[in-house]
């Protein structure tokens, strides 16, 4: 089954840019995330912490 896939993927034309393009994707989405991460101000970290928690008005 392998055989099978691999083969039809090596005969499409431009299919080596297919996974680059997603690890950029996916590296650039966490190191965003990373970035927002400890730039985000810790008191709406405790805000956004503590809503479960709330009780209703």
């Amino acid at each position: 089954m392998l055989k099978f896939i691999k083969h039809t993927m090596e005969t499409i034309d431009g299919i080596e840019i297919f996974p680059i393009i997603s690890f950029v994707i996916f590296f650039s989405f966490f190191v965003g995330l990373l970035i927002w991460v400890f730039r985000t101000d810790k008191s709406y970290i405790n805000y956004v912490e503590n809503l479960p928690l709330q009780e209703e008005k």
